[in-house]
């Protein structure tokens, strides 16, 4: 029996054109139903990868990370919420009226629109930092300090989830409660190589910690079989 797509896995789309993602998602069939459309993809091809995505029935994880002071952050997110995008992120160090303003400006529009709004997450540390690079960044506090205190200022600013490490998942889930999104990339199964993520952990151990979505990119998409790579990882998580 042919199971039904996890929606808790993301299939990053770490392509550069439109083609080049339509032979992915074809490839992949019904073995996902949740990607990430990021700032290498959509950069390169626009906000038709989304509305493709959408009308194929696609949930969409639109990850643009947008930093900037809260009036242009809170621009971009109202221009950005007519897309359809499921999941929307903010760097989360762009600050507490940075995050609040896009959250207004994410709920003004989906009502303008009359669609439903994009849940926003904010970034939280980067999963390619460790405790070095956090330390050489001019940072005292550690990684995990730093995680919780934004973590806690996003939800307190309207924010519906984080994006953060599996490290910090479980933390993040006591601190902010059931339900709070904790998008966790820096996923590595065990047949996968950890490439330039540093804080990583395997899929299950991410859920087991808390996570509510899974990022998965060269893991999935570069595999011999992408299909049954994604249906692996869904079996890790089946029963969690």
């Amino acid at each position: 029996m042919v199971r039904m797509a996890d929606n808790r896995i993301i299939a990053a789309l770490d392509v550069h054109t439109l083609d080049d993602m339509k032979r992915l998602v074809y490839k992949l069939g019904d073995s996902v139903s949740f990607y990430k459309v990021g700032m290498e993809l959509f950069y390169s091809a626009g906000p038709d990868t989304v509305r493709w995505l959408k009308a194929e029935g696609k949930q969409v994880f639109l990850d643009l990370k947008i930093h900037d002071i809260p009036n242009t952050a809170a621009q971009a997110v109202r221009a950005l919420t007519g897309l359809g995008a499921d999941l929307m992120t903010l760097h989360g160090s762009g600050g507490s009226a940075m995050l609040k303003a896009a959250a207004v400006a994410a709920a003004d529009e989906a009502r303008r629109l009359s669609v439903i709004r994009p849940k926003l997450l904010a970034v939280t540390v980067l999963t390619s930092i460790d405790a070095d690079e956090w330390k050489k960044l001019g940072h005292t506090n550690s990684i995990s300090q730093s995680v919780l205190t934004m973590a806690g200022a996003a939800k307190a600013a309207g924010m519906d989830g984080t994006v953060s490490s599996p490290h910090e998942a479980a933390e993040i889930r006591r601190l902010n409660g059931s339900d709070f999104l904790i998008v966790t990339p820096g996923i590595r199964p065990s047949f996968a190589q950890s490439d330039d993520q540093k804080r990583i952990t395997t899929p299950k151990e991410a859920v087991q910690n808390g996570a509510t979505h899974l990022v998965v990119g060269r893991p999935i998409t570069k595999a011999a079989d992408p299909q049954e790579a994604a249906r692996a990882i869904a079996e890790e998580i089946r029963e969690v």
